[in-house]
């Protein structure tokens, strides 16, 4: 997600399905111009001062790993390690396939992140914990739930996405000074609710959209950096609503993320959010692999006494 939304997604790992947008009014709305729309945007959202103050944050919650069998046989995968031959793990994930296909799966998360462009995501599955780290110019992952014991470094998309992101605050805040020019397309409804759709195009040339709700001025969608899916590129939409103050900074604890043409949307909800917390930069290098605890060493065994003649 280009923005992390502001940068919390991302990582993530990071989710599907199509937004659905009412008819949009093409026409400009009077009265405000796109300066104005962000200029109250960053005000509602607790003020240029108070965002510039904020170093680093850390957030935690759940997010929505989809449904069906797939989620049960990779969690069985996980959980008999990568010596589990393919038919074994077919046969444990039938028993619960019909719980598996209507249950959404859940998975605890942990982002951090720092000034600059440093991001620390961590999401626990089937007993074991994925890490994902950028340190504003390398990226590595761990996953441990595909049986993959390797530090692996970002791939070129992946790369290049977050290298696209924005720093914690999200792209509007302080825009004109990362370069950004705004344009103000129009106005959609978006849930019932009036919303400006402001176009912007970053300093390096791309493009993003994002909707504005014309009351409370706070960023409601925010378009993220297209996917790869099926060897095409999709539309990649981030919602986000349940905005909470923290330390006088209005925070999403609710994001829907929908990957266009592609049923279905999935939900993070954060539990936690922490401003300014303490965060070494080693936080944020190349993992390490976890080293598994190795057995006890046994007692060595004591030579029997031959019995004396």
């Amino acid at each position: 997600m280009r923005t992390q939304a502001p940068l919390f997604v991302s990582l993530l790992l990071s989710a599907c399905a199509t937004a659905a947008l009412a008819a949009a009014d093409k026409a400009a709305p009077a009265g405000l111009s796109a300066a104005q729309i962000v200029e109250k945007n960053v005000a509602a959202r607790g003020g240029l001062p108070a965002w510039r103050a904020v170093q680093t944050l850390s957030v935690s919650g759940k997010l929505d790993a989809g449904t069906g069998d797939s989620i049960q046989r990779s969690t069985t995968l996980a959980r008999q390690g990568a010596g589990v031959s393919a038919r074994r793990a077919e046969r444990a994930a039938a028993a619960n396939s019909v719980k598996a296909a209507t249950e959404q799966l859940q998975l605890p998360f942990r982002l951090e992140m720092k000034r600059p462009h440093k991001s620390r995501l961590e999401i626990d599955f089937a007993g074991k914990t994925a890490v994902q780290v950028y340190d504003g110019e390398h990226g590595w992952k761990f996953r441990p739930y595909l049986n993959r014991g390797d530090i692996e470094p970002f791939t070129a998309d992946e790369a290049k996405g977050e290298a696209a992101k924005g720093e914690l605050e999200g792209p509007l805040v302080d825009y004109a000074a990362k370069g950004t020019q705004l344009t103000l397309e129009g106005s959609e409804s978006l849930d019932g609710h009036k919303a400006y759709r402001l176009k912007l195009t970053l300093k390096n040339g791309d493009v993003q959209h994002i909707w504005i709700d014309a009351q409370s001025f706070l960023d409601v969608k925010i378009e993220g950096v297209p996917r790869r899916m099926d060897g095409k590129m999709h539309h990649v939409y981030v919602s986000q609503g349940d905005f909470r103050s923290v330390k006088g900074l209005m925070v999403p604890f609710r994001y829907v993320t929908a990957v266009e043409g592609y049923p279905g949307a999935h939900k993070m909800v954060v539990e936690s959010v922490t401003v300014n917390p303490p965060l070494a930069d080693a936080r944020f290098g190349k993992p390490q692999v976890p080293v598994a605890e190795s057995a006890a060493p046994q007692a060595p065994v004591k030579p029997t006494a031959s019995a004396s003649r």
